[in-house]
């Protein structure tokens, strides 16, 4: 299981991902989110692990993740899904992954063919602001880390576009 601070990209701080221990797992630099919304995820010593970063032209938030320099999936926004929000993360070849819940509030479950391979929940925790991610034997965690941060950017990025209008009506 991980662990990851809810809101984070709010203030642009780099945070930790942490496993049930409190031992740190990942480390995220947030401070070099710019235009393309880019993370770095690093492990413990410093060492850069995987990117997340926005497309720029998509008709859709769409986000990349790297992992050891290959691109290992995009994340996107479903374009038509009544009543609820759904991404696909696409990975090379016919096995893409889906993100289905809850997801403004950190309740919901990736699956893959079908079948759950990780699922994102704050239920469980006692700790404010806070969500945990369970990851299945055999799937790789970089690859869930990585879509769900790409989740929190775009959910974000929405908020703040919302907000902007809604200033601009007022």
């Amino acid at each position: 299981m991980y662990v990851i601070r809810e809101r984070f990209f709010a203030i642009g701080d780099d945070f930790d991902v942490l496993d049930e221990h409190g031992t740190k797992i990942y480390h995220v630099d947030g401070k070099v989110l710019s235009v393309r919304d880019k993370v770095i995820i690093e492990n413990p010593d410093g060492d850069e692990l995987a990117t997340v970063h926005r497309h720029l032209v998509s008709l859709r938030p769409t986000y990349e993740i790297r992992i050891g320099g290959e691109k290992a999936a995009e994340v996107r926004k479903n374009l038509f899904t009544p009543f609820r929000d759904k991404f696909t993360i696409d990975v090379p070849g016919p096995d893409d992954l889906e993100m289905k819940g809850d997801l403004l509030d950190h309740e919901y479950v990736i699956e893959q063919g079908g079948e759950e391979v990780a699922s994102v929940s704050k239920r469980w925790l006692t700790i404010r602001d806070t969500y945990a991610v369970q990851v299945a034997p055999g799937v790789e965690p970089l690859l869930i880390i990585g879509s769900v941060i790409a989740l929190d950017l775009a959910l974000e990025r929405a908020a703040e576009k919302k907000k902007d209008k809604d200033d601009d009506e007022d």
